[in-house]
């Protein structure tokens, strides 16, 4: 049986149905129906009692949620060649291709990176995020390339994953946006938070959110987009994505925040540098990977610079 896991309602939520606020919240993956569902059940309690799907929250509340057991689920290791770029007894940190998926999800049982490491590591992947995300100490998006983190026991996924929330791990990407930016460098301060509508996406809001900032820089400006360093403080699903459409510049190849782009599958995102304390040695690693073919390609398909810096 899972942990329970629990919510502090905020004194702003007062008046919000609680299936539709419990919704909004990111580390609930759980639909609207599946969560009516528990209610019906019984396994959601406010302030340890059992209350009806029309519930309306008045704020200061105490939400416990009683997940369901996950449904069985085997995975067999796959031989998918990884490029590593640095491995030892705690960790091992992966140049991601584009288009590959981290972990299982529905629509995506195999050929992912968790069945990759399951081959190349066996049972050295630590067990914290469970059975379908061993080592997974953070992620990137299916189409978004470059490098990740992976922990190969639970002290170093502790300790990988203390530094994320202290904001003390060091993320670097680029990216192509539309358009031109009109300051070289600047910072994108505006929370994250699940859209109202469509569960599936992310968008800058004030209700039911979490602070997000992103720092940019202009590297070359284009006619039509801009190549951008990005440095994440936060580390918000897609936050760099939501953040540059909410700029008005989504990512170049971004159907869900912008549109598509001709020649790109998916955003033209690249986890470009990692840096973090070695939870052994407590020496700073840091590691790049230089832009893959099909960024570079797509660079060049964007004509003469009109601007930028080198």
């Amino acid at each position: 049986m899972p942990e329970p896991m629990f919510f502090q309602v905020p004194e702003t939520a007062a008046g919000q149905r609680l299936d539709k606020w419990l919704v909004s919240q990111d580390t609930l993956e759980l639909t609207r129906s599946a969560l009516q569902t528990r209610m019906e059940q019984g396994d959601v309690l406010v302030n340890a009692k059992p209350v009806a799907k029309n519930y309306r929250l008045r704020g200061g509340e105490m939400i416990q949620v009683i997940l369901p057991d996950p449904e069985p689920l085997e995975l067999i290791p796959e031989n998918i060649p990884l490029d590593i770029v640095y491995e030892d007894d705690d960790l091992l940190v992966v140049n991601k291709p584009k288009g590959m998926v981290v972990h299982p999800a529905p629509g995506h049982a195999t050929g992912t990176l968790v069945h990759a490491l399951l081959y190349h590591c066996g049972d050295r992947l630590s067990g914290i995020n469970g059975t379908i995300r061993p080592g997974i100490v953070h992620r990137i998006d299916r189409d978004t390339s470059g490098l990740l983190m992976v922990a190969k026991n639970d002290r170093a996924h502790q300790s990988l994953s203390a530094q994320i929330q202290a904001h003390s791990f060091t993320r670097e990407y680029r990216a192509a946006a539309m358009g031109y930016f009109k300051a070289q460098t600047g910072t994108i301060s505006a929370p994250i938070g699940r859209h109202p509508v469509d569960r599936k996406k992310m968008c800058v809001t004030e209700k039911n959110s979490k602070p997000a900032v992103t720092h940019y820089e202009v590297l070359a400006a284009y006619q039509k987009a801009s190549y951008l360093r990005l440095r994440l403080e936060t580390g918000r699903t897609h936050q760099i994505r939501v953040h540059l459409a909410y700029l008005g510049h989504p990512v170049l190849g971004d159907s869900v925040y912008g549109k598509a782009y001709p020649g790109i599958t998916g955003q033209c995102l690249h986890a470009a540098k990692i840096g973090f304390v070695h939870p052994t040695t407590g020496a700073y690693l840091e590691f790049e990977s230089p832009l893959p073919d099909y960024f570079t390609k797509v660079l060049r398909g964007l004509g003469a610079e009109i601007g930028g810096v080198g």
